[in-house]
């Protein structure tokens, strides 16, 4: 009975190394030295996401500059830095709505995403009447996507 116990203990262990080295060989994806064999991956996923462009809104007492000046419609997010001696925030007001980032202590920042449709935007600073002492700008969202053309192609009759 011990022979036989060694025994079914060995064969399983040989089969629980063969296993492994089988599973080793499918898992690496390599395709180093496997024999001649051929192996696929899946390739990498394509982002649909719209590519997202940075602008920089930097805010100081009692003025907004932003690092770009044109502007189309798209996705945009703006990096607003506090770079005054007093509290303030960035609000964007447009037909997009309205966004706001939280009120910024002094050398804070904090990055506002908004995507932009055409039109004309407001944009200023909401804390203490900060927008009334200057602290506002305007910017012009020009330019939309390629229009689809659902009409037809005239035929000359070819």
């Amino acid at each position: 009975m011990t022979r036989t116990l060694t025994r079914n203990r060995v064969v399983l262990g040989m089969a629980a190394g063969a296993l492994a080295g089988v599973l080793a060989g499918c898992g690496s994806g390599n395709g180093s030295g496997n024999g001649g064999g051929s192996t696929t991956s899946t390739p990498p996923k394509k982002s649909v996401e719209p590519a997202v462009t940075q602008v920089k809104a930097d805010l100081t007492d009692f003025h907004i500059a932003l690092s770009q000046k044109t502007f189309k419609p798209g996705a945009y997010a703006f990096v607003a830095k506090n770079s005054g001696h007093h509290d303030h925030a960035l609000e964007i007001e447009g037909p997009a709505g309205e966004h706001r980032t939280k009120t910024l202590t002094p050398g804070a920042s904090e990055t506002l995403e908004v995507t932009l449709k055409s039109g004309t935007y407001e944009i200023y600073c909401p804390v203490d009447g900060h927008k009334d002492l200057g602290m506002k700008t305007q910017i012009t969202v020009g330019g939309t996507d390629a229009p689809v053309n659902t009409t037809p192609p005239k035929s000359n009759g070819y």
